[in-house]
């Protein structure tokens, strides 16, 4: 069953068991490409700002009250999620989100129509374009909803990026202990704990939530009531104060009058956000690539940590484990990253007063948080909570590591201390060894120089003891 209903291009089949319209419907068959529809949280903002236009548009006495409070009620239940199924249009479609808008307008109005007892498709009691649209534009609307949808997603990304920041301060307590090879250019470098290790894993993270807290208020900034190139046309001269603060209380964000003309078409505040996003991709990438690298092995590669098991690694060699978590983590970020691309050519796309790219921007930067949202909560849950520093494996290699020759500078000289480093690799022994057979410093200093804890914090060189190598070893010269 159809109805016919009418638009500017004329008459149109319109499914009768459906809230949208004609709109909707073209844009339905003009956009097939993805199968991807909008998030929620898209819908739920464009309505919203349909509900605040209402109250606004009533107060000022442009909206009719009997049709205005229909409105409000509607959009109330598209805000609730009640009617998702009636919004089938892919994310990409055409330019400034106009399907989007249109989408929304129909669903509103025949969901209003229901409400005052007519049908779907009688537009005479409400109109998508005059009433639910009152006062608005796509150019204004889209941009609106993307703000308001990005402050909805990200405080969950920030509250998991809290949860795994604590996971790494307690692996950084329970580990402070354990010393290990640091490494630079992959090989051997000054020892390092535990504990400094996840610690910095935990500050890094902490800067992406400055990072995304700072994008997050520039989402406060609004040029809803700038219509179709930030003018005004066709709207109240007191829409955009009134306006605002009915969003502000709709959703409990301190939203702020912007500039209209310029909010039109540029999309910084998006890029602000997007890399932000992408800034803490690359971190948590840099952190997934090095618990890898620590849990290579079990017996050929570094082994210093345990990740959890979570599946069989292979389906041909048996007992294989693999770090899956750390990976999964990898390819998540380099799709944050390849987004927040995106968004930049996309906000570089404006022309004149509009920037029409707004779809392809809302749907990557969302698609953005909800994925690092849920993988940050995935790594913490399944990898970082678990764990383990083989506490032997660290104290192996340490000992057999070159890397402590270091902090014999200050006693020998950087040129002798080479020179020992190339006999201990030469002859496959120890640093210890070495010292001992060689009989450079006197041996009851040799635990106090070599003490790898003191190695990872700033001290200041005994200089008596040095005074008393060089009287050893110009003693042995003597002799």
């Amino acid at each position: 069953m159809t109805r016919i209903e009418k638009d500017s291009l004329g008459e149109i089949e319109v499914p009768d068991n459906v809230l949208y319209g004609a709109f909707t419907t073209r844009a339905s068959k003009n956009f097939r490409i993805s199968g991807l529809r909008a998030k929620p949280e898209f819908i739920k903002s464009i309505a919203i700002i349909k509900k605040a236009a209402a109250l606004a548009n009533m107060k000022l006495g442009m909206l009719d009250k009997k049709i205005g409070d229909a409105i409000v009620k509607a959009a109330d239940e598209v805000i609730e999620g009640k009617y998702s199924e009636q919004f089938i249009l892919d994310v990409f479609q055409a330019g400034a989100g106009t399907p989007f808008n249109m989408n929304t307008n129909e669903v509103i109005a025949n969901v209003a129509i229901k409400k005052l007892g007519g049908k779907p498709g009688d537009y005479r009691l409400v109109h998508p374009n005059n009433h639910v649209n009152m006062a608005q534009s796509s150019n204004d609307v889209i941009p609106t909803a993307i703000r308001l949808s990005v402050l909805l997603t990200l405080q969950p990304l920030i509250m998991e990026l809290e949860k795994i920041i604590a996971a790494f301060r307690a692996k950084a307590k329970e580990y402070d202990h354990v010393i290990k090879v640091g490494r630079t250019h992959l090989e051997d470098a000054v020892p390092i704990r535990y504990g400094q290790v996840f610690g910095g894993y935990a500050l890094s993270l902490e800067k992406c939530i400055v990072r995304l807290s700072a994008a997050e208020n520039s989402m406060l900034e609004l040029g809803i009531g700038g219509t179709a190139v930030g003018t005004g046309i066709n709207t109240h001269p007191d829409f955009k104060k009134t306006i605002i603060p009915e969003l502000s209380k709709l959703t409990g964000f301190k939203f702020y009058q912007g500039n209209n003309f310029m909010l039109s078409w540029s999309m910084a505040g998006f890029v602000d956000v997007s890399g932000a996003l992408r800034a803490t991709a690359i971190e948590l990438n840099k952190i997934s690539n090095d618990l890898r690298l620590l849990n290579s092995g079990p017996k050929t590669g570094i082994g210093e940590i345990i990740l959890p098991e979570v599946e069989p690694g292979s389906s041909i060699m048996p007992g294989k484990i693999n770090p899956s978590i750390p990976e999964a983590v990898n390819m998540v970020c380099f799709q944050v990253i390849g987004n927040d691309h995106a968004v930049a050519l996309a906000a570089e796309a404006g022309q004149l007063e509009l920037n029409v790219m707004t779809p392809l921007i809302a749907f990557n930067l969302l698609w953005s948080i909800e994925i690092l949202t849920n993988t940050v909560r995935m790594l913490r849950e399944y990898c970082v909570s678990g764990i383990v520093v083989d506490e032997k494996r660290c104290s192996e290699l340490l000992e057999n590591s070159h890397a402590l020759a270091t902090v014999l500078n200050p006693y020998i000289g950087y040129d002798a201390v080479a020179q020992l480093v190339k006999a201990a690799l030469a002859e496959n022994k120890s640093l210890r060894q070495v010292l001992v057979e060689k009989d450079i410093i006197p041996e009851k200093y040799l635990n106090e120089i070599l003490d790898a804890r003191k190695m990872t914090e700033p001290r200041v060189v005994d200089k008596k003891i040095i005074e008393d190598i060089r009287d050893y070893k110009k003693k042995k010269r003597q002799k």
